[in-house]
């Protein structure tokens, strides 16, 4: 099990983390070792859970914002992606202040499929002139086939929500092609007539896009780690919209179902991983190994699951 945002920076995380009350994941823990840490960089492009779930899938070595799950999703729905670079296109919202832009959260957006069409309609032109091939896969994720993003790092959706996008934007010479679109799409988008009626709705408009999981992969070597791998989304989506009471909550149902199965597996001899990721870093555990480890811990002072959660 990978389990993304088990830890945040946010102070109010922080809070919520020493209140917590997780112990099927602390008797989980207790019959696991200690496998591999991924220690990184809260300012990557890559989040430590996009490095672990790569390296699951045998794509190694790992570029930083060079990633490519958009291609990877290609693959696994039984396409070719080919050499070609492929991208996630996130329809959203920047919140333009007087001394910086911010990333509302997509799901604020509410846009239905009807509305992803229209706005991919309009869009697609554009993008095709880029030598990029468009084509929708839900409502707030499109697919982007393109030269462009083969070698382009981008910052991951989960670095920007609710941030300033400076300091994640793609720079360079390469990323010329892809902020003049942003321009571009910003300029189509003020005067589309889908976004008034959404404002009249009291929906927010549409106003550009963002680019992410890029790279390309023709066929990833083949990955036993994978196999069975669970990711859990729910502390993710608290996070990324700064609910921790949600957040918590949500860490309290994951302990009472998922780890506390995963803990009864683990007592009956089943061959059992798990991850917990930060926004730096990022830990594995597993049952390899563990009856050395439990004997080696019997004389260490086991630590605290929030203690654990800190150094994420």
């Amino acid at each position: 099990m990978l389990v993304p945002f088990a830890n945040c920076a946010a102070a109010g995380c922080a809070e919520a983390a020493r209140a917590v009350q997780l112990p099927h994941l602390q008797r989980l823990l207790a019959r696991l070792a200690p496998e591999t840490t991924d220690d990184g960089d809260a300012h990557s492009f890559s989040p430590p859970h996009e490095r672990v779930l790569a390296r699951a899938h045998g794509m190694t070595p790992v570029t930083d914002g060079l990633i490519p799950l958009a291609a990877l999703q290609v693959l696994q729905s039984g396409r070719a992606p080919g050499q070609e670079g492929w991208a996630w296109i996130t329809p959203a919202h920047w919140r333009v202040g007087r001394d910086r832009v911010d990333m509302a959260h997509p799901q604020e957006l509410q846009l239905d499929a009807q509305d992803a069409h229209t706005l991919l309609a309009a869009m697609e032109p554009y993008f095709a002139g880029d030598g990029i091939t468009l084509t929708y896969d839900a409502p707030m994720r499109w697919l982007a086939r393109g030269e462009l993003f083969r070698n382009l790092p981008t910052a991951s959706l989960d670095r920007v929500v609710g941030r300033t996008i400076d300091p994640w934007m793609p720079s360079g010479d390469a990323a010329r092609p892809l902020r003049r679109l942003q321009q571009e799409m910003q300029m189509l988008l003020y005067t589309l007539p889908l976004n008034d009626a959404r404002q009249r709705g009291g929906l927010l408009p549409v106003n550009t896009f963002w680019a992410s999981g890029s790279g390309a992969i023709a066929a990833p070597p083949a990955s036993a780690t994978a196999a069975g791998l669970r990711i859990t989304p729910s502390l993710r989506d608290a996070a990324l919209q700064g609910d921790w009471a949600g957040w918590a909550a949500a860490w309290q149902q994951l302990d009472a179902r998922e780890c506390a199965g995963l803990a009864d597996d683990a007592a009956q001899g089943r061959e059992v991983r798990l991850t917990l990721c930060g926004e730096s870093s990022a830990r594995t555990w597993s049952s390899t190994g563990s009856s050395l480890w439990r004997r080696l811990a019997s004389h260490v002072r086991t630590p605290s699951v929030p203690s654990l959660l800190e150094g994420l």
